[in-house]
């Protein structure tokens, strides 16, 4: 639950402190008025239109991730600031984990903040450290949930109906079974149909692959041959040139080199007879004489195998000429050329084998219908129990809120039997229908609901999926709107009930529902050095008599109309069964 709120150059809020399990501290640092309870129970906040109430919905709106705009910063400031305190139950695992994963675990208390610059930089921490937006959102969404009037508007969207239906029932988990399995279908599917497409073109397809690969096949490319043709065509071009230099080089080793380093070698035999320490170096010299010999030899290997073969050259300039064909066909290399080669038995494999494949694909595909089919009848099954058990619910709970013999009920549409008709959410189609006259056959929302009427429901709703979820913290922005009479009397007690299990905040004009507040704040602006700015107010109990009796009477206050309000607020706290 909430259990403490600091806003700083938010709007018209220069600087605030609300401890709603000790006290609220304003811009001077004192508090304001008395200490707050336990934070758990209703919290009311009233005040006149415009005063900054829905700065606390725009302070929640922050924490929780939502879009920013700079103007949201008091004028003046350079940034703007939003933290949150929120102690959380151990058994609240959802949240736990969150915090847990990242490394953010700290007891049992969160503490969320945000910073927005007037450059529209914004910046998110949990429990001190960075995070991301989808973090914060994730957490925000286990911790508060903001009830607007406009909320009502979503109950005129059958789109989101089936939603509501689901989480009353728990069915998500059921429900994304049923997705996971329509995704699995519709693969299957698709993969089916693709292979139909292949097997009409599979004949004309088998002869194209089997004459590519023969071409290929019957060329018989080896990586690298290409290079070593090119290289072998560039010498057969060139023989001429060869054998005539080979010839010189040949002439000059074998009649200059050889011939004269025989004679050195002889006359340092005869020199090593005279000086025997030169004997080494006459053994180096002979075996220049030797190697040069040698070389003689190469070359002259080498000049024999040449000759000019007009023949050989056209050989092989025909089969780089193949190999290149096969290149501009295939691929850039040899490599490529046979790997296409490989990719085309493989296909032709898939080919010959695409009777067997198709069988077993259509197959899957039926087991898969059968599993939807089975997963999606059960989650409508579940989802019709639920919708009778909501019906008999929300019947008790507008009864409670001046719908007297009103009926509520979740109508399905009819169905078709054909399995194209699933979709990821299953089979269902749901729309509410309401009547709020006995005799009356309920009809869709939209045609029948006026908005106070919508309020209420939303309330209802509200109360019942507040049963359901773990949130221990719930908004209300101003849902009384269009209420009145019998039916505000009604709200008031709802909301009460609802704030005996979680902690309630509810912005209100109506003071049948402002009375029955654990907590009172009372927003109102003030000037002070030429600057606006809005003030939170803890209300004392004369301070809540006053506040009350203006919202009855307006400026036109009267001993009557003090007496009254001192008459809701007693009432208020017998309804609550605790004083204030």
């Amino acid at each position: 639950m909430l259990c403490e709120l600091k806003v700083e150059n938010l709007a018209l809020i220069e600087s605030l402190h609300l401890c709603f399990d000790q006290g609220a501290t304003g811009t001077d640092g004192r508090e304001e008025a008395g200490a707050c309870p336990e934070a758990k129970g209703l919290v009311v906040m009233t005040g006149e239109t415009g005063a900054g109430k829905s700065i606390l919905l725009r302070a929640i709106h922050l924490l929780m991730g939502g879009r920013t705009q700079t103007d949201w910063i008091r004028s003046g400031a350079e940034q703007c600031s939003v933290e949150a305190l929120f102690a959380v139950s151990r058994s609240h695992h959802e949240i736990l984990k969150v915090l847990r994963d990242a490394g953010l675990d700290d007891g049992n208390t969160i503490i969320l903040k945000r910073i927005l610059t007037s450059n529209g930089r914004s910046r998110l921490y949990i429990n001190g450290s960075l995070a991301t937006a989808r973090m914060v959102a994730l957490l925000a969404e286990n911790l508060v949930n903001v009830a607007s009037q406009h909320d009502h508007q979503q109950l005129l969207q059958p789109a989101l109906h089936l939603d509501i239906l689901d989480t009353l029932g728990n069915h998500w988990e059921e429900r994304e079974q049923v997705g996971t399995s329509h995704a699995l279908w519709q693969q299957k599917k698709e993969a089916l149909r693709q292979l139909r497409q292949q097997e009409q073109d599979k004949e004309q397809r088998r002869d194209f692959l089997a004459y590519q690969l023969t071409e290929i096949r019957q060329t018989a490319p080896v990586v690298g041959e290409d290079e070593k043709l090119a290289a072998e065509r560039k010498r057969l071009k060139s023989a001429d040139a060869l054998i005539s230099l080979t010839q010189k080089v040949h002439y000059f080793f074998s009649s200059t080199i050889v011939d004269g380093l025989f004679e050195v070698r002889r006359d340092m035999e005869q020199a090593v007879q005279l000086d025997p320490g030169i004997e080494k170096l006459a053994a180096e010299i002979a075996a220049y004489g030797y190697q040069a010999e040698d070389i003689v030899s190469q070359v002259r290997r080498y000049k024999d195998s040449l000759e000019h073969n007009p023949a050989s050259l056209e050989q092989v300039n025909e089969r780089l000429n193949s190999l290149q064909h096969l290149k501009r066909k295939y691929g850039e290399s040899l490599a490529a050329v046979l790997q296409f080669a490989e990719n085309a038995e493989k296909e032709l494999l898939h080919l010959e084998n695409m009777d067997k494949d198709m069988r077993e694909l259509e197959a899957a595909v039926a087991t898969a219908e059968q599993v939807l089919a089975q997963q999606a009848a059960a989650l409508s099954g579940h989802r019709q129990h639920t919708a009778e058990q909501m019906g008999q619910a929300m019947a008790t709970e507008l009864a409670s809120l001046a719908f007297h013999q009103a009926q509520f009920v979740a109508h399905f549409q009819e169905r078709e039997a054909d399995i194209a008709s699933v979709r990821a959410n299953g089979w269902d189609r749901v729309e509410f229908f309401f009547s709020a006259n006995p005799g009356e056959m309920p009809k869709p929302l939209a045609k029948v609901a006026s908005g106070g009427e919508l309020s209420r429901l939303m309330l209802a709703l509200k109360c019942l999926l507040a049963q359901k979820d773990r949130v221990e913290t719930v908004i209300f922005d101003e849902v009384d709107a269009g209420i009145g009479g019998e039916a505000a009397e009604a709200v008031a007690r709802k909301i009460q009930e609802l704030a005996g299990h979680h902690q309630v905040f509810c912005v209100t004009h109506l003071p049948q529902i402002a009375a029955r507040g654990v907590t009172h704040f009372k927003v109102a602006k003030q000037m002070a050095q030429g600057r606006t700015s809005s003030s939170f107010a803890l209300l004392r109990e004369e301070e809540r008599i006053d506040e009350l009796a203006r919202m009855l009477a307006g400026e036109s206050v009267s001993a009557s109309t003090r007496k009254w309000a001192g008459e809701l607020l007693e009432k208020g706290k017998k309804a609550g069964g605790r004083d204030q």
